[in-house]
């Protein structure tokens, strides 16, 4: 089959509008999690999220093209044209050019608006643009047209896996020959009033509001839940002599993915899945040695100590296994995004020989025993790097990424 390489990148998270600038924060442990300032969240159990403050949609569309997209919608456009820019076409097939979006919930934002306005006004005020905005395929059909991209058009909806398994998808598209690039898009604009509230009623969330910038603090000990965060990440997809061909600059190959389901319950996390998603990408990308594994590592209880475990599992004990971090302490949990966010974090972590850090881990946990890089990056010689996400439902996504 095809190989896939990595040519163009883009991010927009609560520590920058665009991937350098992301980065550097992100390698500094530079915290974006602060008081939510989207909508009155004082009557919330939780009051924090990793926000981005002084977005202007804009810049990145056409003011009456706005109101028709999502938040969502407009985070990915943003880190989509950054990726193509990266990426520096001169030309391309279009038909053999597609994309893959990925997103947890899509326009919750606009469903919540909408919701209300039939409620207090009536049907008929809905707004005719709230269905074109808050469909998930929606963020593939903005940036396809802004960009020409008439290949295949897909999405993955796995909650908080959408953006690692989009990763996979479009890999196997270009492996399969179905296409020769593709454009992976995965972004999330959660934070609203039903948003918050739906993951506070689960006790999901940390309600550390007074100390918003060490309320996530993976794999630490006093961990008591994730902290939602929004935003997006971009990956243009290449098949390797296509790229090159075109002298086009390779951040990496994807060398393995593996995807599993838990089938076991609709939100409570298990060892098995994890391990058997991370066990499929290892196989397939030959066993090799990782350098570094950008963790799942969301600050809860449960999904901490499984994670550990199954990569223990996949290692044969916490000494074998490499460092592992989670940037969720730095960004929040951008859910179906978070993928999409990790891969381009782990691929610029590989471009500059540096492994970002898990921010807040002050109490070690003793079922939580790997290296995590607690709190202060590490320069590394990093030439195969490891990404995990799983999501509510018990499904699980892992990708394996090389330095060509």
């Amino acid at each position: 089959m095809k190989r896939v390489v990595v040519t163009g990148l883009g991010m927009i998270n609560a520590v920058g509008m665009e991937k350098e600038s992301s980065f550097k924060a992100i390698i500094e442990g530079k915290c974006g999690i602060k008081r939510i300032s989207l909508f009155d969240a004082s009557r919330h159990t939780a009051q924090i999220a990793g926000e981005i403050t002084d977005f202007d949609p804009t810049t990145v569309m056409n003011p009456k093209e706005v109101k028709k997209a999502d938040r969502f919608i407009q985070f990915g456009i943003k880190a989509a044209q950054e990726a193509m820019q990266d990426a520096n076409f001169d030309e391309y097939d279009s038909e053999r050019f597609g994309m893959v979006s990925a997103s947890g919930i899509g326009g919750l934002t606009n469903i919540e608006k909408n919701a209300l306005i039939s409620h207090e006004r009536g049907p008929r005020r809905i707004s005719p643009f709230f269905i074109p905005s808050a469909l998930v395929n929606m963020l593939g059909g903005f940036i396809s047209i802004e960009h020409g991209l008439k290949g295949p058009n897909l999405s993955d909806v796995t909650a908080c896996a959408a953006g690692t398994h989009a990763v996979a998808t479009a890999t196997k598209s270009i492996m399969l020959g179905m296409a020769d690039q593709m454009l992976v898009v995965g972004a999330e604009a959660a934070i609203c009033d039903v948003g918050i509230g739906g993951f506070a009623s689960m006790k999901a969330l940390s309600t550390d509001n007074d100390t918003p910038e060490k309320s996530s603090r993976p794999f630490d000990a006093t961990r008591n839940g994730f902290v939602m965060g929004e935003g997006a990440g971009a990956l243009v997809l290449e098949e390797y002599e296509s790229a090159k061909a075109r002298g086009a600059h390779i951040y990496g190959e994807v060398i393995g993915f593996g995807e599993s389901g838990d089938a076991n319950h609709i939100t409570t996390p298990v060892v098995d899945g994890p391990y058997r998603a991370m066990k499929m990408a290892y196989e397939m990308a030959g066993k090799p040695s990782v350098d570094y594994i950008n963790a799942h590592g969301t600050s809860t209880p449960a999904n901490d100590k499984n994670e550990t475990a199954a990569l223990k599992m996949l290692f044969g004990s916490a000494d074998a296994c490499p460092p592992v971090s989670s940037t969720k302490g730095q960004i929040g949990h951008c859910l179906g995004a978070a993928g999409a966010i990790e891969a381009v974090i782990s691929l610029m972590a590989m471009r500059d020989g540096i492994l970002p850090p898990t921010i807040n881990y002050e109490n070690p946990d003793p079922e939580c025993d790997l290296d995590y890089i607690p709190n202060i990056a590490r320069e590394a010689d990093v030439n195969v790097i490891m990404s995990n996400s799983f999501g509510f439902g018990g499904t699980n996504g892992c990708i394996i990424l090389k330095k060509v």
